[in-house]
């Protein structure tokens, strides 16, 4: 598959903002099954500084900077992606989950870097409620691929999908309260999960690529940016498993970045100088088939 992205975030402001700084995280990874042609990042007013460079965990981050008085900022990235069948090792998916666990793999070469995503993020604890919760899915013996897709089946059916639910502060325990949130709250909640029985999981962020109804258009600029998570499988693999829809990570992702959790890839974040007492937030994404 085929796709042309863009993501534009645009700020307005009710006063001048004299300086702007921000860190973006808009640029589609580079993969084995996923290819990025061109790409560029356009910032306006026009930035002072804007370059790239890659962060802890290989992402793309962006960089830029405006001295230029604005009551408007607008961050667009566009970017050509092609996006391949990933080739999964079936004897790997099927291993037992416990034998998944970092800490206990050191026969593996990528078991130190995984198990830095076995850990308690800020945004990720171990709870004692998402321990109890996992373990339903976690039985003896388990394939890892099965119990991490059981995990994410019972996700999809025991939470709502619901706008307005939760809200940046919320927490896990606060989820497991409303039963209701949005992508980047059970992509943190399967992160949550599995973590707590010391298996490593990244939070992944990117684009999933919507059909229309039947018998209607596509609608520009109506899709958005999404959040899932990846758990890692001893041999140099990750399965990347999406809560909000009940499915496997396919073709229809486009992976952007990955981290411990949201706060480590929002795709723009920074700072600005003003007086304004009141901002506007404006985020428009387009995932067409090419």
């Amino acid at each position: 598959m085929r796709y042309r992205v863009r993501h534009t975030t645009t700020y307005t402001y009710d006063e001048d903002v004299t300086d702007s700084y921000g860190i973006a995280h808009v640029t589609p990874r580079e993969l084995p099954w996923q290819r990025v042609g061109a790409h560029e990042v356009v910032v306006d007013p026009v930035a002072t500084d804007l370059r790239a460079t890659v962060d802890h965990f290989g992402n793309t981050r962006t960089y830029f900077q405006v001295d230029q008085r604005h009551r408007v900022l607008r961050v667009e990235a566009r970017s050509d992606v092609e996006v391949l069948p990933e080739v999964r090792d079936g004897g790997a998916d099927a291993q037992p989950w416990e034998l998944c666990r970092p800490r206990h793999r050191v026969d593996v070469d990528d078991a130190w870097s995984a198990r830095e995503l076995a850990l308690r993020s800020e945004l990720v604890p171990h709870t004692p409620t998402a321990f109890a919760y996992a373990r339903e899915s976690l039985l003896p013996g388990r394939p890892i691929a099965e119990a991490a897709l059981d995990l994410v089946h019972r996700i999809h059916r025991d939470f709502e999908y619901e706008q307005g639910a939760t809200t940046v502060t919320s927490t896990i325990d606060d989820l497991f309260e409303t039963r209701a949130g949005v992508c980047q709250d059970f992509a943190h909640l399967t992160l949550a999960c599995l973590r707590s029985h010391g298996l490593a999981a990244r939070y992944v962020s990117g684009y999933l690529a919507t059909d229309p109804p039947p018998g209607r258009d596509r609608v520009v600029g109506a899709d958005a940016s999404h959040a899932w998570a990846a758990v890692w499988v001893p041999g140099g693999t990750w399965l990347a498993i999406d809560p909000t829809n009940d499915q496997c990570a396919g073709q229809r992702y486009v992976t952007t970045a990955w981290g411990r959790d949201y706060a480590d890839v929002p795709p723009v974040k920074g700072v600005i100088y003003s007086e304004a007492s009141t901002s506007l937030l404006d985020v428009e994404v387009d995932v067409a088939p090419v």
